[in-house]
């Protein structure tokens, strides 16, 4: 690996794991890292997203140079087979945030008949709030009755047959851009003769028809791929993850504002450490819960430990982050190092973005790595079935497990990077409202007047293409300074956490109006906004914005990153944003460059189209000035 002489490592921009990966380093275990170098060259049809293998005649493979074979066995053409792995992936992506809120409307069933009791109601008001939402009769009726009614119409958002839109889409979707969809539909229907749609009929739906178009011999028009995949998408951010947000909020509490620490210093030497890991935090909230028990404590200290001290990691770290006001040990590339500590007793997991390497290097420590969903089977963990209905049982066994753990720490090789910031977290679109006085008005007149230009959406992934946290830090840093409010999700939450950008001493690094505004509000430039999956939080505050001034997302100064972007979730979230109207920067390259019809309608043609496009910069500076500038064309458009 490249370090320089001044121990600046080019893997990592965060100073704890630039120690972890020293110590890996020495010790030879591996990593994201070392196995990325190992895989280099990489392939480059692959990232053109000219490599097809769909049926047993291939793989099949197209130079986009013109050097090679131009068609596939089947004829297709290079756009058709950068168009249809795109619609693979966002079809993906979608299923994977959507099935994760299946699960929370399901789980919000079975409390409201009364089948679990292991959870509750936490938030009633929240409650309240989308069942009026979604035009459910609340007047004299009980909480169970009218989560049943909320539940039924989440649910039968998965398999609705219709062709009209599904009710979160219908009731949550800003006027003027669900307007201007449907309107879309019809003017492609009258243009072309077929139908092609972008308001979402049904969750499940959308995904199958990738699914089925995407079969050999099926769909091969570039525009109609790109189209299907946004409606995809679509049905994932007015749907599936907006479904998975407001069920989690119902269930365990809509966050709230309050202060936390952040990177590998969490852990702690002396404590029995468990980590959660994932996405989905049904299951995470009770470890949390029953770690803070009683029993658990006693349990802990019987073995000569301070206490259990339950630490997040990725989204279901961001998770308790945001509700319980758990540590946060750091974000998707932080998992290998956080087991090299040493110092942790039990690695929890869920589902998605989770290494199975992780199960390789816990077997080189005491800790116990545990999978606990169906979904995500990794060979070499301990696996202990999550099941709702005996959810207090099952998160008491895994504590359980951490605790017979902690005696076979070798404490000889415990090291736990001294490396911790404060973050000031919890701004979901109810604490940004309450915080301006219950209406986006006064942040309205601020964005009119220009105190602040606009505002900027970051999301993603770790990626080990970039060093890690760099550009999450460096392009959130730059647009702070220019004015311009940045809110997120993910593990750029993580990073920007990590780095202080979420504390008070980051007013400093504002331009004058922003920090004027963050020093009145007493609040960080740098608003986190919960998990991936809570990216539906920042469409609901667009849509707000929007309504208010009677207008479409696409007018509003916002824009949208994800400069480290790793998953088919991320092709999904980036695809429903500029689905909504909003612009969206990449890094790294998405795998379509291959395919010059395909790159045209993502990065030019929808721009006309849906208002939203994606562009392409690898650079942060450079990406701020791109950001900068379409935030200043659309104030111009607004006569701002």
């Amino acid at each position: 690996m490249d370090v320089t002489q001044k121990g600046h490592d080019k893997r990592s921009a965060d100073p704890a794991a630039v120690e972890m990966l020293r110590i890996a380093d020495r010790e030879g275990y591996s990593t994201i890292w070392e196995r990325h170098e190992k895989q280099q060259p990489q392939c480059g049809y692959g990232q053109l997203g000219t490599c097809c293998r769909i049926c047993s005649m291939g793989p099949c493979r197209i130079d986009p140079f013109g050097e090679g074979p131009t068609r596939g066995v089947c004829g297709a053409t290079a756009d058709t087979i950068v168009a249809r792995n795109l619609a693979r992936m966002a079809a993906v992506g979608s299923s994977s945030h959507s099935d994760h809120g299946r699960k929370a409307a399901l789980l919000l069933k079975e409390v409201a008949d009364g089948t679990n009791t292991d959870y509750h109601i936490t938030d009633p008001e929240k409650l309240l709030a989308v069942a009026a939402k979604l035009g459910i009769p609340t007047s004299g009726r009980s909480l169970p009755e009218i989560a049943g009614d909320v539940a039924d119409t989440a649910i039968n958002c998965f398999g609705h047959q219709g062709e009209t839109p599904i009710v979160f889409a219908e009731k949550y979707m800003p006027k003027k851009r669900f307007q201007r969809l449907k309107e879309l539909e019809e003017t492609l229907y009258k243009a072309t003769g077929a139908k092609t749609g972008f308001l979402p009929r049904g969750i499940d739906r959308e995904a199958v028809d990738i699914l089925h178009r995407t079969h050999f011999g099926c769909d091969h028009d570039p525009l109609s791929l790109v189209a299907q995949s946004v409606r995809c998408s679509l049905s994932d951010g007015w749907g599936g993850s907006l479904i998975a947000t407001e069920m989690q909020d119902i269930l365990l509490g809509t966050p709230t504002i309050k202060t936390v620490k952040a990177n590998l210093g969490v852990l702690e030497a002396e404590s029995v450490n468990v980590v959660v890991h994932g996405h989905e935090p049904i299951l995470s909230a009770k470890v949390v819960e029953m770690a803070q028990s009683e029993a658990c404590l006693k349990a802990a200290q019987a073995v000569g430990a301070k206490r259990v001290n339950v630490v997040g990691l990725c989204c279901t770290g961001n998770e308790v982050l945001l509700r319980q006001g758990v540590g946060m040990a750091g974000n998707e590339s932080h998992s290998e190092l956080a087991i090299m500590t040493g110092a942790v007793d039990a690695m929890v997991v869920d589902v998605q973005c989770i290494f199975p390497a992780l199960a390789d290097l816990a077997s080189c420590f005491h800790t116990k790595f545990i999978t606990t969903s169906e979904q995500a089977k990794i060979p070499g963990s301990m696996h202990i079935q999550f099941e709702e209905h005996h959810a207090d049982a099952i998160a008491t066994r895994i504590v359980t497990t951490a605790i017979e753990a902690f005696p076979n720490r070798n404490k000889g090789r415990v090291y736990i990077p001294q490396h911790t910031a404060t973050a000031i977290v919890g701004f979901t679109v109810e604490e940004i409202l309450k915080a301006l006085g219950g209406t986006p008005q006064p942040l309205i007149d601020l964005i009119v007047n220009g105190t602040i230009k606009g505002v900027a959406g970051i999301v993603g992934c770790n990626n080990v293409k970039v060093q890690q946290d760099f550009f999450h830090k460096e392009l959130t840093k730059e647009l702070i300074k220019r004015d311009i409010l940045v809110i997120g999700t993910g593990c750029w939450a993580i990073a920007a956490a990590k780095d202080g950008l979420m504390d008070l001493p980051a007013q400093e690094l504002a331009g004058p109006g922003l920090k004027a505004v963050c020093k009145q509000l007493g609040i960080p430039p740098v608003l986190h906004m919960g998990s991936c999956v809570d990216c539906s939080r920042m469409l609901v505050l667009a849509g707000a914005l929007a309504d208010h001034l009677n207008v479409d997302v696409s007018d509003l100064p916002l824009v949208g990153s994800a400069p480290e972007w790793t998953t088919e979730k991320a092709v999904a979230i980036g695809t429903y944003f500029v689905g909504s109207g909003i612009p969206v920067h990449l890094w790294p390259v998405p795998p379509i460059l291959g395919g010059p019809e395909v790159t045209k309608i993502l990065t030019q043609d929808a721009k006309q189209v849906l208002g939203g496009w994606f562009f392409v910069e690898e650079d942060p500076v450079a990406a701020a000035d791109q950001m900068e500038a379409i935030i200043q064309e659309r104030r111009a458009a607004l006569g701002i």
